[in-house]
């Protein structure tokens, strides 16, 4: 769910926006959920809860359903099940794929991504077939206009951070996996209300691609996401601003 902006906007056009938000608002729950129950129902003293409520917030999911998402972990053992996994595989164009679940079927959940994948000329691969071309970094992600640039990246080199960028409507800092949690630290000293703060698989490296693969890719990570378990998708592929520009005009 994190890192899709290239393709907000136009899949907003499709109009599916309703439907994807249902979908979206039932994954956050999930994930809230888990989180919850792994660790101690309060974000402050559970980063990975913390993290999914922030997700959560982002989204403008109603501050009702994170309660009821918390609520639910000390409740009946629904969700005890569910479990991290991970595929991999190469979509349209060749573009390197990595998927994050949240499943209580593992078969189940294989066997759905492998359709999807042959349904769109795609295939699923084996664990380590694309994961080395991404690294798992953390990612914070703070609206604009919340701090300045001048004042991120002196939050940023104080933080000890791998990169920061400030795009049109995000600040992004990266650090290393292993440092993220001293990272995270540093900056809600200054920041509490974070956009995203987590770990992401970012490309090491991008492939160009044209609009005729750009509208596939679009296409199969909607599928991808219509799948009830699956909770992250991350790419590697790179596409001219002049195209993104043409499809949401």
């Amino acid at each position: 769910m994190a890192g899709h902006s290239h393709w907000a906007g136009i899949k907003h056009k499709k109009g599916k926006a309703d439907k994807q938000r249902s979908k979206l608002f039932s994954k956050l729950s999930r994930e809230i959920t888990v989180s919850a129950r792994l660790g101690l129902p309060e974000v402050d003293f559970n980063p990975r809860l913390r993290s999914a409520v922030q997700a959560a917030r982002e989204a403008n999911m109603p501050k009702d359903n994170i309660v009821r998402a918390i609520k639910k972990a000390q409740g009946p053992n629904d969700d005890a099940n569910y479990e991290k996994s991970q595929y991999e595989g190469f979509g349209p164009g060749g573009v390197a794929f990595i998927i994050e679940a949240l499943t209580d079927n593992k078969n189940r959940t294989v066997t759905n991504l492998r359709i999807l994948f042959e349904k769109s000329g795609s295939s699923l691969g084996v664990e380590g077939s694309v994961s080395y071309q991404f690294e798992e970094m953390g990612q914070i992600k703070i609206r604009k206009e919340l701090i300045s640039e001048e004042e991120v990246f002196a939050l940023a080199l104080e933080a000890g951070v791998e990169d920061c960028i400030s795009g049109d409507k995000y600040h992004e800092i990266f650090s290393k996996k292993e440092n993220f949690n001293d990272v995270r630290t540093v900056v809600e000293k200054k920041i509490k209300d974070l956009s995203f703060a987590g770990i992401i698989w970012k490309p090491k490296n991008t492939v160009s691609i044209n609009k005729e693969t750009f509208e596939k890719i679009i296409d199969f990570i909607d599928l991808l996401e219509d799948d009830e378990d699956v909770q992250n998708v991350y790419t590697n592929f790179d596409v001219d601003e002049n195209i993104l520009k043409e499809m949401q005009a």
